[in-house]
């Protein structure tokens, strides 16, 4: 028979418990006792449990953030190989500062040293915001998605803030023609190749570094081929259609045989060969490029300039902002992904235009001074 409490049932002049809490059956025959009596040992059996679950979370919150970052890592490894790398370079550099914090403690005033030495070392507020970005990841994944005996990792993921980068941002510097010949000339020959296509094309780092033959497509009525970057590897998300002016086609000509993927590859001696074999780019600001910009005064200059420079001179040939966009990437309402002929022809030829253009970047720069 029932009691005025649920879960305390009388039978005859015995009392039994018999509830569920919280995923838990409690189960008790408690004799002849009084319903006061039951309902306080129901209440101190309820405190139990619930102490127990508290405790089972904190061991969560008490684990390590290196753990967490660890779990991360091996979930990144289904990944594009370079994106994964950037992620181990960011786990890398926040190893020091919060890799022995327990998961608990991850919040924006741990990470402040982590942040004081980066900026220390120059780096900018976008820079530091791709790192933190690794952070904020994993707590919200050890809140939300990992779990150990059914509890998550974490009771609840902190804020962790990004910093503001309009404070500090760097405005984009299109190199002129004479600082492009003084450049090239100090960069190593697999660098040359890749600099001077994204000053062609106005293609992403990312893009360049990543060209698979795969995305090859013939174009017969142009007389070359363009490149399709998939929207898995495209910023925006969208398939972009990467089309090639003289120049640039130029570099894929002399690229092909090198390697059975990707375009553009570098030279990095192995262990088990004498004579050295290409891999592809992680990236084109590697040492070398940043060695060769400094030898030439270039030290402000970033890879992403080139593509700034592109867009720059494509604005200097008076190429209309429609072709522009198309040729750059940018996204647009109604924009198609898939040329006809005659538009990849007009794309082509505007792309070509930037070949002629002159140093009026220069000149502005001096008027401006």
């Amino acid at each position: 028979m029932r009691t005025r409490t649920k879960g305390i049932l009388l039978e005859g002049s015995e009392r039994v418990v018999n509830k569920q809490h919280k995923g838990q059956r409690i189960f008790q025959r408690l004799g002849e006792v009084s319903q006061d009596d039951a309902e306080a040992w129901l209440r101190g059996r309820q405190a139990e449990i619930d102490a127990a679950a508290v405790d089972a979370l904190r061991k969560g919150d008490d684990r390590l953030w290196r753990a967490a970052a660890a779990k991360y890592l091996t979930e990144c490894k289904t990944r594009e190989s370079r994106t994964l790398s950037m992620i181990s370079r960011h786990v890398t550099d926040l190893l020091p500062y919060i890799g022995d914090l327990p998961m608990r403690d991850i919040c924006n005033e741990a990470l402040e040293g982590f942040i004081a030495d980066r900026r220390k070392a120059g780096a900018k507020n976008s820079t530091i915001n791709r790192t933190l970005e690794v952070v904020r990841t994993t707590v919200l994944r050890a809140s939300r998605v990992w779990r150990d005996n059914g509890k998550f990792w974490l009771r609840s993921a902190p804020l962790i803030e990004m910093l503001d980068e309009r404070t500090n941002k760097r405005e984009p510097y299109p190199i002129t023609w004479a600082e492009q010949a003084r450049l090239l000339t100090r960069l190593p020959a697999h660098l040359q190749a890749t600099v001077e296509f994204s000053l062609n094309t106005g293609a992403r780092d990312s893009n360049v570094c990543g060209l698979q033959w795969s995305w090859e497509v013939p174009v017969p009525e142009i007389g070359r081929s363009v490149f399709v970057v998939p929207e898995s590897e495209f910023k925006s998300g969208r398939k972009h259609v990467l089309v090639l002016n003289d120049v640039a086609w130029g570099i894929v000509e002399r690229q092909r045989g090198k390697h059975d993927t990707n375009v553009f590859t570098c030279l990095h001696p192995t262990a088990r060969k004498k004579k050295p074999s290409p891999k592809p780019f992680a990236g084109q600001n590697n040492s070398a490029w940043q060695k060769a910009r400094c030898a030439v005064g270039l030290e402000h200059v970033r890879v992403h300039d080139l593509r700034h420079t592109f867009g720059q001179r494509l604005r200097e040939a008076g190429v209309p902002e429609e072709d522009r966009d198309l040729l750059m990437g940018h996204a647009r309402q109604g924009m198609s992904q898939h040329y006809a002929t005659a538009t990849l022809r007009r794309l082509l030829d505007a792309a070509n235009s930037v070949t002629r253009t002159t140093d009026r970047t220069t000149l502005l720069r001096v008027v401006n001074g």
